[in-house]
């Protein structure tokens, strides 16, 4: 069995992937997969997490914690998702982004030592994540908020480093949450391990979030009546509607943050995208570009 830990991160994801899987119960019982509920392993994995303080669980509580996990009696992929795997929302900075991400993974993992991990992470531009934290915290102050961390210093790069670093060996897949329309089908088909001609229910849910009823149908006909060939072509078909149909107030994002100013906006974007690149050329991992 591989147990597959989607990590996040926070303002990446609102649940979407687990209610999509968690929609497919069914298709993927037949390729002995498994996706329960959220609330038979979140509390359950941190709180045996901190009981363990990084060391390895015993056999017998492996077996114990699996039983309360899941209701199968075998399984050859496990899939686990919570955006709060890297850090809960209050650590998210100190000093750096997801300072702790590396150990606090490792920790989870220990609590099945000798089952095989496999990790999935969507990474986020700070100019649209650190308003949206900023948000969820409500600190008294923006100095509070930053907790000695630099907006111009927050590298998804570092992040990943960590968690290599704790968790050498272990594959994980990456993937920006701006292209996610784009490769919604392909972030599906990677955390599930489902076949690529797998019909998944709910693939066109993200879309039609974002783009107009009318739109959405228009895609899927030329989609039927033009089948593209390769996921290239899909991944263009979608872009062209997107740019036709999509809804502004949806995929328009207004960022406000204290103190901020359009210039910082752009520089920390600017300074996002070469975190990008330099990502997508890593060692160790699978990077999911459109």
């Amino acid at each position: 069995m591989r147990i597959v830990y989607h990590l996040g991160a926070h303002f990446t994801d609102d649940e979407r992937l687990l209610r999509c899987l968690l929609k497919n119960r069914d298709l993927l019982a037949q390729h002995d997969i498994v996706v329960p509920g959220p609330k038979r392993y979140r509390r359950l994995l941190r709180e045996t997490a901190t009981r363990l303080k990084g060391q390895p669980a015993a056999v017998a509580d492996q077996a114990l914690i699996l039983e309360q996990i899941m209701e199968e009696d075998r399984a050859s992929r496990l899939i686990l998702s919570w955006d709060s795997f890297l850090s809960l929302p209050n650590y998210v900075l100190k000093d750096k982004l997801y300072p702790a991400a590396g150990e606090r993974v490792r920790a989870f993992c220990q609590i099945f030592p000798e089952i095989e991990a496999e990790f999935h992470l969507a990474i986020r531009n700070p100019a649209s994540f650190l308003p949206q934290l900023h948000d969820s915290l409500k600190p008294e102050s923006y100095r509070d908020f930053l907790n000695g961390a630099d907006p111009f210093d927050m590298y998804w790069s570092e992040v990943i480093e960590r968690i290599l670093e704790a968790n050498p060996g272990v594959p994980l897949t990456i993937w920006c949450d701006e292209d996610t329309p784009l490769i919604w089908p392909e972030v599906l088909r990677a955390v599930s391990g489902l076949p690529e001609d797998a019909r998944i229910e709910g693939e066109d849910d993200l879309l039609a979030s974002l783009m107009s009823g009318e739109g959405l149908t228009r895609m899927n006909a030329y989609i039927a009546s033009h089948p593209p060939q390769t996921v290239m072509q899909r991944r263009k078909i979608v872009s062209a509607f997107l740019d036709k149909f999509a809804l502004p107030e949806r995929v328009d994002q207004e960022i406000a943050m204290p103190g901020w100013t359009a210039e910082m906006v752009a520089e920390i974007t600017a300074l996002y995208e070469e975190d990008v690149a330099r990502i997508a050329h890593m060692q160790g991992l699978t990077f999911l570009a459109p």
